[in-house]
């Protein structure tokens, strides 16, 4: 308790440092917008008077750049804000939960593990990923990071090529030692029209099957509602996907906002959670003061956290330490 007091305090004082910081980003960026729309006011005053319009082209245009200058001013002060909030801030909450945990906010899930994870047959024509945490929780290393993946179509117009990009996750992915390496590959989808067909497919006509991946049927109905299983093991799927293992990834998705995508590949689970918004970013409009943003940040992190216990991956049923 006295620890839970100390930490409490000690973020409070970084809390009210920060705030300064904010404001001044906040003030920036407000002047900037004004100087932008004042600047856009002119130009159209001095086109509609006419006779006005090079004194309101030249003083519009000196309003613009004054704003460019600004946001570009405050673009270097929120730079300098947000590391401060993402280093003091974030990294103190999370010592809060775990000593182990650390962040590099930088730095994220690789393309080529989100690719190798398999959770979507879709590559990525553009791919971002941050804020990645990382630790132990008992025996258990794990991390996880935001992550937006897209890929992109074409459609020929009259006016020429036109792109598309489309999400494939725009979300969290969570990566955790499972505990023993896997001779095949398990993934367990989001039970949507697009898979349920897939799976029909593969159940009775397997030669059209993209891949060895081949479905799976189980045997718990509420996992089966929510999910479509296909594995390179059909045995080895089943050895991982335990009755106590299907009920726990139930009520996992339960808690998520939407379904997640589940993989099982070398000795490593991923998991995918789709978000509608990014998280561990500090206001720049809003107080620091207000606690919401920050307690919406450390559920996620402590719901993160939790999926080790939830899926009982401290327990070392095929003996690895």
């Amino acid at each position: 308790m006295a620890e839970e007091t100390a930490t409490g305090a000690a973020l409070q004082i970084i809390l009210n440092e920060l705030e300064i910081q904010r404001k001044k980003v906040s003030d920036i960026k407000t002047k900037a917008y004004l100087f932008l729309a004042g600047g856009v006011i002119l130009i159209a005053i001095g086109v509609l008077l006419g006779s006005l319009m090079i004194a309101g082209a030249i003083s519009g245009g000196a309003s613009i750049i004054t704003s460019i200058v600004l946001f570009s001013n405050s673009s270097q002060k929120f730079n300098d804000y947000r590391h401060e909030f993402k280093q003091r801030v974030v990294a103190t909450v999370l010592k809060s939960i775990d000593p182990s945990l650390e962040i590099e906010y930088k730095y994220g899930l690789p393309e080529s593990d989100f690719i190798n994870s398999q959770l979507f047959t879709q590559r990525p024509d553009r791919y971002r990923s941050q804020d990645q945490i990382y630790g132990n929780a008992g025996k258990t290393r794990f991390s996880f990071s935001e992550v937006h993946a897209e890929y992109k179509t074409e459609t020929q117009t009259k006016n020429g090529r036109q792109e598309h990009w489309h999400t494939i996750l725009k979300g969290i992915v969570f990566c955790a030692d499972f505990n023993k390496h896997f001779n095949g590959l398990t993934v367990v989808k989001p039970k949507d029209m697009g898979s349920a067909l897939g799976a029909w497919i593969s159940d009775k006509m397997p030669i059209f099957s993209s891949s060895s991946k081949q479905l799976v049927k189980l045997e718990n109905i509420q996992f089966n509602k929510a999910f479509v299983t296909y594995s390179t093991d059909q045995v080895e799927a089943r050895y991982i996907l335990t009755p106590a293992m299907m009920e726990r990834l139930c009520e996992l998705n339960d808690k998520s906002a939407d379904t997640i995508s589940v993989s099982f590949i070398g000795s490593y689970v991923y998991i995918a959670f789709p978000l509608e918004k990014d998280y561990f970013e500090p206001p720049v409009f809003k107080s620091l003061l207000t606690t919401k943003s920050l307690d919406e940040d450390l559920s996620i992190i402590r719901f993160m956290y939790a999926i080790i216990n939830e899926l009982d991956l401290n327990t070392r049923i095929w003996g690895k330490e």
